[in-house]
C-alpha cells in the first residue's frame, strides 16, 4: 500500500470540508482523512479507529506499533491505542482471524504488563473494560 496516499484516495471517498457546524472531533476526523497514511502518528490512528474509519486500512499499523509497545500511549493515558483498537466491532475480528489472533497475543503481553504495573501508572480500569468487552 502507497503510504504516500490518504484513507480519501485509497477508498477512492473524499468527504471535502467538514460541516460549518461540525464538533472539533468531526473536523479532525476530516482532516485525518485527507493527510497521507505514511504521516499518521499513533494519536491520529487511534482517534481515526476509535470512530470506525479505515479500519481495513489502519487496523494493521495499529496492531505493528502495538505488537512494540502494547501499552502504548498515543494520545491520552497508557493503553489507549489499545483500548480503541478493542473497542472495534467484534464483526471485523471475526472475518479477520490473522488480526484476532495477533490482538490475542497483545492482550496477553498487556496484561502481564498491567500485572507488573506496581505504581498504576496506566488507567488500569479502562485497559481491564476494553478486553473484557472484547473477549
Amino acid at each position: 500500500m502507497d503510504k504516500k496516499l490518504s484513507l480519501e484516495q485509497i477508498e477512492n471517498n473524499a468527504w471535502g470540508e467538514a460541516p460549518a457546524d461540525a464538533t472539533g472531533l468531526m473536523r479532525t476526523v476530516y482532516n485525518l482523512r485527507g493527510k497521507p497514511i505514511g504521516e499518521l502518528e499513533p494519536g491520529d490512528i487511534r482517534t481515526l479507529l476509535s470512530q470506525q474509519e479505515g479500519i481495513k486500512i489502519l487496523l494493521p499499523a495499529a496492531l505493528d506499533l502495538l505488537e512494540s509497545e502494547p501499552l502504548m500511549d498515543a494520545s491520552y493515558y497508557a493503553g489507549d491505542l489499545l483500548a480503541a483498537v478493542l473497542r472495534l466491532p467484534q464483526s471485523h475480528w471475526t472475518a479477520n482471524p490473522t488480526n484476532r489472533t495477533r490482538i490475542e497475543e497483545i492482550i496477553k503481553r498487556a496484561k502481564h504488563m498491567l500485572d507488573l504495573d506496581e505504581d498504576l501508572s496506566t488507567p488500569n480500569k479502562a485497559i481491564e473494560e476494553a478486553v473484557e468487552n472484547f473477549t
